[in-house]
């Protein structure tokens, strides 16, 4: 069989049998594609060629591209999915991945904004906000909810409008593999999706939708608009590291955790299927204050 063939197959397998998320599916088909154009430079068009030694090399080609190490991992991830699944509809006899190790993740730490630059954030998009136009009061809402809320961007853009629970201040949020959970708002954050609601969003729909934020099209808001927004927004405030959505839902977590939430809770807020995952934003904490204390401390 043909490689690009099995990977378009495969494409149907991830979306409908495994749940997989539409940015999951994206990203690993993106991988098997790349996959396969290097099978190819190699000799090999079929799967037969996808052996051991060639995804070894493949990623080790990645890695010398400079690709990070959470992509060379999620690589290997969509390798050994892959690869598993052929050997399940018997295009393979034996599974070449099964030895395939996985990069370890990169030790840095995520970029986190404090708190005064957050607030400011805020305030100048409500200043804009106050002005009327329905797009900057829309923007408004989006970042509040997903400050709020410590949203994934996905999760962001998949709400609609019944997912809005406007007197338990929660919105139901589905997240990685199709599960829900249901994530508190405050009251800045239910300002803002109150005022949305009732003037703006009426001034963006063109076409009946569910979806609770609309893009300037009238559809439902896009991740990579999202992206574009607070790349935007953090693009005028000073720190390096990434400048996405996902800065402000690491901000979020810190934040929590510096005013004494338990580690347990934030997990359950972001969807964390693992403890571990979460304990990251400990070490964040943890270096904000070592930060503090050489600034601030005469005996540093």
């Amino acid at each position: 069989m043909d490689i690009a063939e099995a990977v378009a197959e495969f494409r149907g397998h991830l979306a409908g049998e495994r749940g997989f998320s539409q940015h999951t599916v994206r990203g690993y088909i993106a991988d098997l594609e790349d996959l396969e154009g290097f099978a190819r430079r190699r000799g090999g068009a079929g799967v037969e060629a996808l052996t051991l030694d060639l995804l070894r090399d493949w990623l080790w080609h990645s890695s010398e591209r400079g690709l990070a190490r959470a992509t060379l991992a999620r690589r290997t991830a969509a390798a050994r999915t892959f690869s598993g699944w052929l050997l399940r509809q018997g295009h393979l006899e034996v599974d070449p991945a099964l030895r395939l190790r996985t990069p370890k993740a990169q030790g840095t730490l995520p970029r986190v904004l404090p708190r005064p630059a957050m607030e400011g954030l805020l305030d100048g998009l409500a200043a804009r906000a106050g002005e009327g136009d329905p797009r900057a009061v829309r923007d408004l809402a989006v970042v509040e909810l997903l400050y709020a809320s410590a949203l994934r961007v996905s999760e962001l853009c998949g709400l609609d409008v019944d997912d809005v629970d406007r007197e338990r201040l929660a919105v139901t949020v589905t997240g990685k593999g199709s599960k829900q959970r249901v994530v508190p708002f405050g009251v800045p954050a239910a300002r803002a999706l109150d005022r949305y609601l009732g003037q703006s969003r009426s001034a963006l729909v063109t076409d009946a939708t569910p979806a609770l934020f609309l893009g300037d099209r009238g559809g439902r808001l896009g991740v990579r608009a999202v992206h574009r927004l607070v790349a935007r927004l953090l693009e005028e405030l000073p720190g390096s590291g990434p400048a996405g959505p996902h800065t402000l839902r690491h901000t979020a977590a810190t934040h929590l955790l510096d005013g004494g939430a338990d580690l347990r809770a934030v997990q359950e807020l972001l969807g964390h299927s693992s403890l571990g995952t979460t304990q990251i934003y400990t070490h964040v904490s943890a270096e904000r204050l070592k930060r503090a204390y050489e600034q601030a401390h005469p005996r540093a």
